[in-house]
């Protein structure tokens, strides 16, 4: 029994949204549905996946974009991220507009996430880090077992999230990286919002921000 993972790349930000599913049950979430939502569909088709659930790191257009409609059409409750990134999505149609991206509508999670808490996926359990810096809201899932974090824009391979949006804070997100994630073992892999797949080990090696 485990969690099974395929990154799904949406939208023209090729951003990495993540179909997660216990193989004992079959059900499953979708990490950051942030737009393409019939690529999206076609693929949890393919695996024979019940979506139970759509988790969202953050709230940018992206991420989130397609979350309102895919918890309509699969009748299933978005959870996440934490409460702080609520003004982002009462944002998602001005979001949507700005970056020329299907009409995207706001929601309100079933659950909104804090540190500590626990996401369940069939009988597979991710651990929930509030991660502020990229956004105020912003929340990392972290499967243990098969050592893995789905980070959103935290963390990318020798980079980091931009900080330059409405509440973002480059010393929150850098105190975020440190106190969270750099606290991790080496091999525990990531799968980023954007581009390849990297390691905590990796990164505390190479990535010139965390020097």
């Amino acid at each position: 029994m485990s969690l099974k993972v395929e990154i799904i790349p949406v939208t023209a930000f090729q951003q990495n949204c993540s179909l997660v599913w216990c193989d004992n049950t079959m059900e499953g979430a979708l990490v950051d549905p942030g737009g393409d939502k019939e690529l999206l569909l076609e693929r949890v088709a393919h695996h024979g996946v019940k979506i139970t659930q759509l988790l969202i790191t953050h709230a940018h257009i992206d991420h989130a974009g397609a979350a309102a409609d895919l918890s309509e059409q699969l009748n299933a409750p978005v959870v996440g991220p934490h409460e702080a990134d609520q003004f982002w999505i009462d944002q998602l149609g001005d979001q949507s507009r700005m970056f020329q991206f299907p009409e995207a509508k706001p929601f309100v999670p079933s659950r909104w996430l804090n540190q500590g808490d626990e996401v369940q996926v069939g009988k597979e359990t991710m651990q929930v880090m509030h991660c502020p810096g990229h956004t105020p809201g912003h929340v990392v899932f972290h499967h243990a077992e098969l050592g893995v974090l789905f980070v959103g824009d935290v963390i990318f391979q020798n980079s980091i999230g931009r900080t330059d949006f409405p509440q973002g804070d480059h010393a929150t997100l850098i105190a975020s990286i440190n106190e969270q994630l750099m606290v991790l073992d080496d091999d525990v892999q990531f799968v980023p919002g954007h581009g390849p797949m990297s390691s905590i080990g990796q990164e505390r090696v190479s990535n010139p921000f965390l020097k």
